[in-house]
């Protein structure tokens, strides 16, 4: 019996021997399988030069390397998928291409970095994460900074004029601000590395906004449902401005950039250098441009000159499951309000913004629970401006804000289909204002949200959702001129329901969906007196309600090496819309129409395009055009200062290092006016642009110009206050040269 259990025993150990045997002989290749690479090779432009130090990022697995002195990388032991890979280089626009990494097998992708012209680019703006624009289910627009220079500009408005959707708002050069879609105000959320920037903008015609545009990396656009992650006064879009550092880099890495213009003598030059470890990484950027007053077809627009300074330090520390960075930033500024000729003895008055600001950033990555990864931020801006007589110097109005911000993000595991982000924020700010246009009490503003976007990806189509709750609370201080006002508290929620479906290969179509909330401002509530700014003497309603609004936002998206292009319609619906209306009345003391802030329904329609065909491989067709229709729905009364028809006709020639881009934009005339608003004519204006490089393996030279409106055209701008007596800018030259040393 022994005998037969132990033969039994062995033929048994036998047997699961060679199962065992028969299973590893057979599965050794197919574990093999499973181990790919993906190496490529970053080059600069026609001159086929290496670029060492660029960051290399597979999106999906947000693993990232750089790239060594011969311009190549490598990324090994990877599961086989189709992955989004990006290139990145500080001051560079970034680069996005797709592989497909098959098991067992070695893929090869390679970049060549360009640093301006038509090409896929990646948005952090619209989700919180890394994505490909053209994956993007929001419309969204980004502008790099060679771009930025070519235009150089002395406000983000002027930046921004002329991108898809998107026009100015303004009251001189140095005012600017963006208009998207038609919303303005405190209805466009301007920030700047995801954060609010404290400055006070949104509240008048002739406050600026305190960003260099020349020092950032670039600026993201995201136009449609973009409050759910920012602020719930975003139904308008929002305006990112984006400095990177925020990863570490072996060396380092820099650019100088010189700006001169023959039309308002305008000159300036910014820089900024980041030295890194493998750890850590410093950086000091700063600069200042000045321009006289700016000439038209009629002459010299006075007082219309700008001057401004500012530099920004900061340090942090990178590791590969966290990091945190603390940034510092200074910005001055000194700018004219241009003055009507025919007013007799007018009052020059100069405004002196400043803004100090401190932020610490920090999180972590890689963890291995429900929550993969967060960013956290604490900021505080410490913003004034004077208004002062340039004769006197005497200061009519000074204006204090200071606010404290904190905002935590949190970035879930992907668990099937779904992945998403969640997070919280909130804001205390304190106000106040001395002087002549002391409009509103001194008050103390506290906002908190919690939010939540989150994605569910199916083989034919995305579906993205998420919601936003906030709340935000007014306690204004008794005075001896007003007395006690009330305190006013608004909470409410905003929602959004978006789907992307691919319908061919580099095509899709999108639609979006918004529910919409926005608290009254604090100037809408509180502001009583004289508002040169905003042309009016404003009386302020503190028994506003808050704004609810339904949106859809739908289009059509193609993206190929041949062919780009983005075809959008909107419509937004708006319940209880607050708006400024004269009264009919003008206030004698200060020659201001009367006007009272007041709510009704609104209604926003309209539609923007931009195609860019490769006819080419060097010669690339740019068209746009877009068009906003809006009004108070139960008057059909037009709403002020909404931008006219407009299209723009354009080329893109490539010769070696050379890029010109000859361009045509048209304006139909503006007929639908709100009461006492100015109609502007239609215009056609020609300009030219362009720039050339010179690559070198460690550096680049970039002289770019812009000669603007050559047949000096007499044109105005419709969302200019002050367009009776200040049309926009003749003819002129800017010329730019730029270095980028990597």
């Amino acid at each position: 019996m022994s005998n037969d259990f132990a033969v039994k025993a062995s033929a048994m150990a036998l047997r699961r021997a060679m199962i065992v045997a028969f299973i590893s002989l057979f599965s050794l290749p197919a574990l093999g399988q499973t181990n790919a690479t993906l190496r490529g090779t970053v080059t600069l432009g026609e001159s086929g030069k290496p670029i060492h130090n660029v960051l290399i990022t597979i999106m999906q697995l947000k693993r990232t390397v750089s790239t060594d002195e011969q311009g190549n990388y490598e990324f090994k032991d990877l599961p086989p998928s189709r992955y989004e890979v990006l290139a990145h280089l500080d001051r560079v626009p970034d680069i996005v291409q797709s592989v497909n990494v098959v098991a067992g097998r070695s893929a090869t992708l390679d970049f060549r970095v360009e640093l301006s012209g038509v090409s896929e680019q990646v948005t952090v703006t619209a989700t919180g994460t890394e994505q490909a624009v053209s994956s993007s289910i929001q419309s969204v627009d980004v502008i790099g900074s060679i771009d930025l220079a070519k235009k150089s500009p002395v406000s983000l408005g002027e930046a921004l004029d002329g991108e898809l959707g998107v026009a100015k708002r303004s009251f001189g050069p140095g005012t600017a601000r963006p208009v998207i879609r038609g919303f303005d105000g405190d209805r466009v959320l301007v920030l700047q590395d995801g954060n609010r920037i404290g400055g006070l903008g949104f509240e008048s015609g002739d406050h600026a906004e305190p960003i260099n545009v020349l020092t950032v990396e670039r600026i993201e656009i995201v136009k449609g449902p973009a409050s759910l992650l920012y602020g719930s006064n975003a139904i308008g879009g929002v305006v990112n401005a984006i400095t990177g550092h925020d990863s570490a880099h072996k060396g380092l890495n820099g650019y100088l950039t010189a700006v001169g213009s023959t039309n308002s003598s305008q000159a300036g030059s910014t820089a900024g250098v980041e030295f890194g470890t493998e750890r850590w990484l410093f950086w000091v950027n700063g600069g200042g441009q000045s321009a006289g007053d700016y000439a038209t077809p009629i002459g010299e627009v006075k007082n219309s000159f700008t001057r401004e300074g500012n530099v920004s330090a900061g340090s942090g520390y990178y590791r590969q499951k966290g990091f945190f960075s603390f940034n510092y930033q200074f910005d001055k500024r000194r700018y004219g309000i241009p003055v009507d000729p025919a007013e007799e003895d007018p009052e020059i008055v100069n405004l002196n913004p400043r803004r100090h600001s401190i932020q610490f950033n920090g999180g972590f990555r890689e963890a291995q629970s429900f929550i993969e990864s967060g960013n956290f931020s604490v900021q505080y801006n410490d913003y004034t401006h004077s208004e002062t007589n340039s004769l006197t110097n005497e200061v009519g109005t000074l204006f204090i804000n200071k606010t404290s911000l904190y905002r935590g993000m949190f970035e879930q595991r992907k668990n099937g289909r779904l992945s998403g982000r969640f997070g919280f924020w909130g804001q205390h700010r304190d106000f106040s204002a001395l002087g002549e246009e002391a409009l509103a009490p001194p008050t103390k503003h506290n906002a908190f949200a919690l939010f939540t976007l989150q994605t569910l990806d199916f083989e034919r189509a995305s579906l993205q959702f998420g919601g936003r709750i906030e709340t935000n609370r007014y306690n204004p201080e008794a005075t001896e001129a007003r007395g006690a006002l009330p305190s006013r508290s608004f909470t409410g929620v905003s929602a959004a329901l978006g789907v992307r479906i691919p319908t061919w290969s580099g095509g899709a179509v999108f639609a979006n969906y918004s529910h919409s909330y926005r608290a009254p401002s604090l100037e809408e509530l509180f502001n009583l007196g004289p508002h040169p700014g905003n042309l009016a003497f404003e009386i302020g309603d503190p028994n506003l309600k808050r704004e609810l609004g339904d949106g859809l936002d739908f289009g059509v998206r193609h993206s190929s090496k041949r062919l780009r292009f983005e075809a959008n319609g909107f419509y937004y619906h708006i319940r209880d819309f607050v708006f400024l209306a004269p009264t009919g009345e003008v206030d004698e003391e200060e020659n201001l129409i009367v006007a009272e802030y007041r709510q009704g329904n609104a209604r926003y329609t309209g539609t923007e395009a931009q195609v860019d065909i490769g006819v080419h491989p060097n010669i690339w067709l740019n068209l746009g055009a877009d068009y906003v229709n809006a009004e108070l729905v139960s008057t059909g009364t037009p709403l002020p200062r909404i931008p006219p028809l407009r299209g723009k006709f354009g080329l893109e020639l490539r010769y070696k290092g050379l890029l010109l881009n000859p361009d045509v934009v048209l304006a139909q005339d503006q007929t639908r006016l709100f009461p006492n608003e100015t109609r502007t004519a239609g215009y056609t204006i020609f300009g030219i642009s362009g720039s050339y490089l010179i690559a070198r393996q460690h550096a680049a030279h970039i002289i770019s110009f812009n000669a603007f409106n050559l047949g000096d055209r007499l044109y105005r701008n419709h969302l200019s206050f002050i367009k009776e007596f200040a049309p926009e800018m003749g003819r002129g030259l800017r010329v730019t040269y730029t270095l980028r040393f990597f």
